[in-house]
């Protein structure tokens, strides 16, 4: 059946326009000038609302009380259902540093979750944080779980997720870490430098064995070091230096504050630039504490403030964000565009996990993943494949 939602202000290709969609089988089919009817189509008026592409959420713990690595599938179910009702209908589940058993019982988890979350949300693959990361740099990473790649480990995760992971998040400076580019390039899956104490030259160094990517710019990156007398860059700075390195940002308000959301974005540019929640369990809910990893072998953190913080507040331990509040955020507090918010929130992440070919924009032939929201960025209905999620 055709659906024709009209009456929409359609935030896409850096602008707005308005005007209706009409959807069919699953697909963006045409964008019809306002007042535009089609007499065989079922007609839903998006009543001034704007209309986006679905969000693409590229890092993202948990929701909803669950945690992805609690390594159930109703965790799974639980936290991309939490996510998708604001708005992020293509989702990378993200594992911890954590035991070998846990990150292969999340990759179980996933495998038989995906039937049953494909049928409301994109879930192409998992994001591997860790546990290949520097100590120094570690932050809220479970400190008994933070190791050098091991050949034997990674190629026993690799061979039990059979596909399944779309990037993996490294830090590079490791011993065996290139190596280990070497392997995620062959298979596929975006290298990504993260929780990382490496300097310029160690990041120049990645990219040629196939690293692309910054995790959470900012937040567990190194910076400048001076060594006699002499300024050694570090990754925040490779990443303003280097342009190819895609990067991307804890966007919820608290991990970065406004004028460097606008900085980076500046300096950057927005096809550079991908929005990411780093969400934790509590995602949705209204708690004081909070677990970081599984129910079994995680630890206890606080929320206060808007966001999750390690619980002797020296530094944050992840956020408690949803996209449509990295929206609001980037968009009301930093002052960008609105149509430059929803290319790093859609097209920009869908070009790096490449899946531009049908998710991240609203154009003809790609997958009618809708958000429709108002002037506050609150969330008035969601469409995964041209179908209204129930809400």
């Amino acid at each position: 059946m055709l659906k024709l939602i009209t009456n929409v202000r359609i935030v896409d290709g850096g602008q707005i326009a308005e005007g209706g969609l009409l959807l069919s089988e699953g697909k963006v089919a045409a964008i019809l000038p306002p007042g535009t009817l089609i007499p065989e189509a079922q007609v839903i008026d998006g009543q001034g609302l704007y209309a986006s592409a679905g969000f693409i959420d590229m890092h993202t713990h948990g929701a909803g009380g669950a945690d992805f690595m609690d390594g159930t599938k109703e965790a799974y179910l639980t936290a991309c259902r939490m996510h998708l009702i604001h708005g992020t209908t293509t989702i990378f589940p993200t594992t911890l540093s954590g035991a070998r058993s846990e990150i292969l019982r999340s990759i179980d988890a996933y495998h038989e979750a995906l039937p049953e979350l494909s049928r409301t949300q994109f879930v192409p693959g998992l994001h591997l944080e860790g546990p290949y990361f520097s100590m120094e740099m570690r932050g809220g990473q479970d400190a008994r779980y933070v190791r050098d790649p091991a050949p034997d480990e990674y190629t026993e995760i690799l061979e039990r997720a059979d596909g399944a992971i779309a990037r993996w998040s490294v830090a590079p400076e490791k011993e065996g870490a290139l190596e280990l580019g070497d392997v995620l390039t062959k298979h596929g899956i975006l290298a990504s430098i993260g929780h990382t104490s490496a300097t310029y030259d160690e990041v120049k160094a990645a990219m040629a064995h196939g690293y692309s990517h910054i995790t959470h710019l900012y937040s567990c990156t190194s910076s400048i070091v001076r060594k006699g007398g002499f300024r050694i860059l570090g990754v925040t700075e490779a990443a303003y230096a280097l342009e190819d390195l895609d990067v991307e940002i804890i966007a919820d308000g608290c991990h970065l504050p406004p004028e460097l959301i606008r900085m980076i974005v500046r300096l950057k540019g927005t096809d550079k630039v991908s929005l990411i929640t780093d969400s934790l369990r509590p995602t949705g809910l209204d708690v004081l504490t909070t677990r970081i990893g599984s129910n079994e072998d995680g630890y206890d953190v606080i929320i206060e403030d808007g966001v999750a913080k390690l619980p002797d507040r020296s530094a944050f331990a992840g956020s408690i964000a949803t996209a449509d509040r990295l929206v609001r955020t980037v968009w009301k507090k930093a002052g960008i565009p609105l149509p430059d918010v929803i290319r790093m929130m859609c097209e920009t992440p869908a070009r790096i996990m490449k899946i531009d070919g049908r998710k991240g924009r609203l154009t003809p032939g790609m997958d009618a993943d809708i958000v429709l929201f108002d002037e506050d960025v609150t969330v008035k209905a969601v469409y995964y494949m041209g179908e209204e999620v129930p809400r």
